[in-house]
């Protein structure tokens, strides 16, 4: 297999380059990044390829080519094309709603990341209980939860035959021998 160096060296810069753009805050920069990266992959799968031969058909003699590749590079394209119109759609929304394409840190982020180091060793002490109305979900009991689960004894058409945790008691009178 003789793969031209060059080839590498221009997978590996594209490589880098397009990691490098979409480090950035500006989405322009990481369609761009995601672009090099999407043609880099392409590029890898040409070097993966192999030596070139002919199509690979039923019946054919001689030297095939891989067609695994090939396939990986079309889906590669599918999805490259696929993200690059989503980044498209985001880069004109945000710029409709804010005259420009970076993204901002959020007021909370910002706060968040200027608090005192001293304070977040303070807060892993308090523990919080479940009567306290300040607890982090608004369904602490089975009474104010938006899920109810029927049964059987709720519904005359219920039939309920999920495995549950509890004991299965048979009635022994019971000639059926159904569940309880």
């Amino acid at each position: 297999m003789n793969v031209s160096l060059v080839l590498i060296v221009i997978m590996a810069v594209l490589f880098a380059c397009g990691v490098y753009a979409m480090l950035e805050r500006s989405l322009t920069r990481v369609l761009i990044g995601f672009l090099l990266l999407g043609n880099a992959a392409n590029l890898l799968l040409l070097i993966v390829l192999g030596p070139p031969g002919i199509a690979p058909f039923y019946g054919d003699e001689g030297r095939v080519s891989d067609p695994l590749p090939m396939a990986l590079t079309l889906t590669a394209i599918v999805i490259t094309f696929a993200v690059s119109a989503f980044l498209l759609a985001l880069i004109y929304r945000s710029w409709q709603l804010g005259q420009a394409d970076t993204v901002v840190d959020d007021a909370e982020d910002v706060a968040l990341r200027e608090r005192p180091s001293d304070e977040d060793e303070m807060d892993m002490d308090v523990e919080v209980d479940d009567t306290d109305d300040d607890a982090t979900t608004d369904f602490l009991g089975t009474d104010t939860s938006p899920i109810r689960i029927l049964r059987s004894t709720d519904l005359a058409g219920i039939r309920d035959e999920a495995p549950v945790d509890r004991p299965v008691w048979r009635d022994v009178a019971d000639d059926g021998g159904e569940d309880r």
